[in-house]
């Protein structure tokens, strides 16, 4: 069985918007966080899915489910004070109902240009190898800086690579480290494939599309809506 965590608990203060938190934004109507659910909810091998909300935005979240016929979120939980707590917030609200073998993807609310694909090659490298993590290749030059802000290093951007979303791995092992930060007072790592390379799990890359990007900042809602109306275009003209 295999399950989705969505978090979409930020108030999204780089977006400078005054009147919803990003992940409710819309584009032709509809808001970002369905355009990221409705992947999830059309892709055949998701048997259900985890939502972490903003506390506050819960009710109307539940409008849009009803609105736009998503029917595989069982779970609803609110947002933490910071993304990891929030995907343990997530975790947290399956334990219990679903198997320790369970494959979790966890995944932005605000990532919403994922496909098929991606969440299939996801689900097949963690049921190989234990953990699937979407990257995508660095395409600049990368140095490191020292604590004195230098530069110290070029790294060699061929083995370099990106690290986005989803992230997946076995439900038993994803939960029991996030509880060891939580009893240990540990709640600012950046993100889960993190905290299990910290843990000592090997991570196995899926190789991502560049344009799955986490908006974020205005300039990233006008890229995501060109690219959702080029791909409209090419439908219409048949391209």
């Amino acid at each position: 069985m295999n399950y989705a965590v969505i978090f979409a608990g930020g108030t999204g203060t780089r977006m400078n918007s005054k009147t919803r938190p990003k992940q409710f934004l819309t584009l032709h109507g509809k808001e970002i966080i369905i355009y990221t659910l409705e992947h999830f909810e059309n892709h055949p091998e998701i048997d259900g899915i985890s939502v972490v909300c903003i506390e506050g935005w819960i009710d109307y979240l539940k409008k849009l489910l009803d609105k736009y016929q998503i029917k595989k979120v069982r779970w609803i939980s609110p947002g933490g004070a910071t993304g990891q707590e929030s995907i343990y917030n997530g975790l947290n609200a399956m334990r219990g109902q679903i198997a320790d073998d369970s494959i979790v993807l966890i995944h932005d609310g605000v990532r919403p240009l994922i496909d098929e694909e991606l969440i299939t090659n996801n689900i097949r490298m963690a049921e190989k190898k234990g953990t699937g993590i979407t990257v995508v290749p660095a395409i600049e030059t990368v140095m490191l800086v020292n604590e004195a802000n230098e530069i110290v290093q070029s790294v060699d951007r061929k083995n370099c690579r990106v690290v986005r979303a989803p992230q997946s791995f076995k439900y038993k092992e994803i939960l029991a480290e996030h509880d060891k930060m939580k009893k240990a007072g540990i709640n600012d790592i950046i993100d889960s494939a993190t905290l299990m390379k910290q843990a000592g799990y090997a991570l196995y890359p899926v190789e991502g599309k560049p344009e799955n990007i986490k908006i974020t900042t205005p300039s990233d809602y006008y890229t995501f809506r060109a690219i959702v109306e080029a791909e409209e275009n090419s439908q219409i003209l048949g391209l």
